[in-house]
Formats: structure tokens, sequence, C-alpha cells
């Protein structure tokens, strides 16, 4: 098992949630003992669909005291740091697949006294992250094609998330190593064995019976 960093957590998608009623989704995963919530963030463009805006994160922002995960899905995310910064985002990450200034945008989103994350997709080479790892704090790996919720995890992805949790290692970075996609009782523990830390869950948690037993299950608590 590859050594893990931080301590393990789990990060709930909000996109999971019923959508006409965002609040009580919030409200479900402040029932566990759980931390953060993950928001998805689709612009339709670098991803085929559409989930919400930064007004909508800062309407949630007074309800919930959880650590708010943004995750940019879009074709210019340099565009909207400083719109989700100022509706309450604590880290916001940014897909290294898009042309855009990477680097300016890490630094805007430190500049905004949040937390810094990088994401790729499933077929990303991990060798595109790594003139950014000193910069952030967090390393995002897609385990899904990103767009959908309930899709089936990509076990190609799990070398990926083996070589990061080598590199940061050797390296004594200390980012998170945070999966996404098709994550559940049976996908997470390989998950961690190779090396992350943070897992994204969103059908399998908002579809479980009991979210506070679902939370011990994935966390092997």
């Amino acid at each position: 098992m590859e050594a893990q960093a931080n301590p393990t957590l789990l990060a709930p998608s909000l996109l999971a949630g019923n959508h006409a009623d965002l609040k009580t989704g919030l409200a479900h995963i402040e029932a566990t003992s759980l931390s953060w919530v993950h928001l998805d963030i689709m612009d339709g463009h670098f991803v085929p669909n559409l989930s919400f805006g930064p007004k909508t994160v800062n309407d949630l922002r007074p309800l919930s005291s959880l650590f708010f995960d943004v995750h940019l899905m879009l074709d210019n995310p340099d565009k909207y740091i400083e719109a989700f910064l100022s509706a309450g985002a604590d880290q916001i990450t940014i897909h290294l697949e898009p042309d855009y200034p990477v680097a300016e945008t890490l630094k805007a989103i430190q500049a905004g006294s949040a937390k810094r994350g990088i994401a790729i997709n499933p077929d990303t080479p991990v060798d595109v992250a790594l003139p950014f790892l000193e910069h952030c704090d967090m390393v995002l790996l897609m385990t899904v094609e990103p767009g959908f919720g309930g899709q089936a995890f990509r076990e190609d992805v799990l070398p990926k998330i083996k070589k990061i949790a080598q590199i940061r290692e050797k390296g004594s970075y200390d980012f998170r190593i945070q999966v996404d996609g098709g994550i559940d009782l049976e996908s997470a523990p390989a998950c961690l064995e190779n090396g992350a830390d943070t897992l994204v869950a969103g059908t399998s948690f908002f579809k479980a019976i009991d979210p506070v037993a679902f939370e011990k299950a994935i966390l092997n608590q």
C-alpha cells in the first residue's frame, strides 16, 4: 500500500443529490461526520453536461459549514476564479486539458485564500501534472469520463493513482490525491490501496439507505 500523506476523506458530490432541493442534500451530508462537499461545475463545452454556477454556490454557502470543494469542468476556468472565490469556495480544482494559463490561474486561487487543485481525465497522462505539483494542494484523478454521474469505475486509472502517490512520496509533497467517478464500496479500497486519500462519491452516497453506515464502510472505519 502506498504511503498516504493525509487522513482519508470522503467528499459526497452534490451533483447526485436532488437539484430541486440542494439544501436537503447538504443536510444529508451534515447528518454524518463528514466535513467536505464536492461541487461539480459543468459548462456544457468541456463536458457534455450543465450543472450549476457561482450563484448556486453563493446561495448554498450560508446554509453550511462544510468545506466547499469546487471542481471546475470548464473550457476557460481562469475566467471564473474570482466568481467562485466570492461565492465561498474553500478549494477550487481546475482541469489541465483545456488551453489556458494554468500557473497564473493557480496563483489567482491562492491569492484568494482558497486551496488549489489540479485535475486530469482518465486518458490524460500523469506527466502533464508534474510542472504544477509544487503549486497545488490536491491532485484529482478522474476515474470516469467527466460529465455525468453513475458511470462505471475505470480500473485502468489505478496505476496513475499509484504513480502520483509515488511521486508525492519521493518529492516530499503533501498534496491530497482525490479520485472522482464510480466510487463505491467496491472501488474505494483499490483507490486507497494505491495511494488516494480523498474519495468523491455521488450516486453511491445519496442512494445509500444509511449514509452514516456508508461513510464508515467506505472509509474502513
